[in-house]
């Protein structure tokens, strides 16, 4: 009998490899990876996609690579969040802009971009979001 290809261990390295990537936003690096096969929306354990890692640690350029590439801009994690939330969070502006050019909605999620924003008070963020 042979093994589970997603238990492989091999194919498990490969993919925490490519999390790692995201979250260093090795943009060329894993837009070459999801060219060559790698699911877009790709997720870890708890969830988080690969643009959720990217969005997160503050790489629009990888954000923006993998959107091109068909990545979901509203998945959410195992929690219910979103990359957008996590990057209004994480105050990434630049992030916040490449996630709404590629269509991300201030409204999904719990919490949602535009609580997060509330939460904390981020006016011009409301505004951008149509939120005021």
């Amino acid at each position: 009998m042979t093994e589970e290809p997603a238990h492989d261990p091999e194919v498990l390295q490969l993919a925490a490899k490519i999390f790692d990537l995201a979250r260093r936003g090795e943009t060329d690096t894993v837009a070459a990876y999801v060219d060559a096969g790698v699911p877009p929306n790709l997720t870890n354990d708890k969830g988080d996609s690969l643009v959720m890692l990217a969005a997160y640690h503050g790489h629009a350029g990888a954000v923006r690579a993998l959107l091109e590439r068909g990545a979901d801009a509203d998945k959410p994690n195992d929690r219910g969040q979103t990359p957008l939330a996590g990057a209004v969070f994480k105050g990434e502006d630049e992030v916040v802009r490449a996630l709404l050019d590629g269509g991300a909605d201030p409204t999904a999620g719990t919490p949602s971009a535009v609580d997060t924003a509330r939460m904390f008070g981020k006016e011009e963020l409301l505004r951008l979001f149509g939120a005021v």
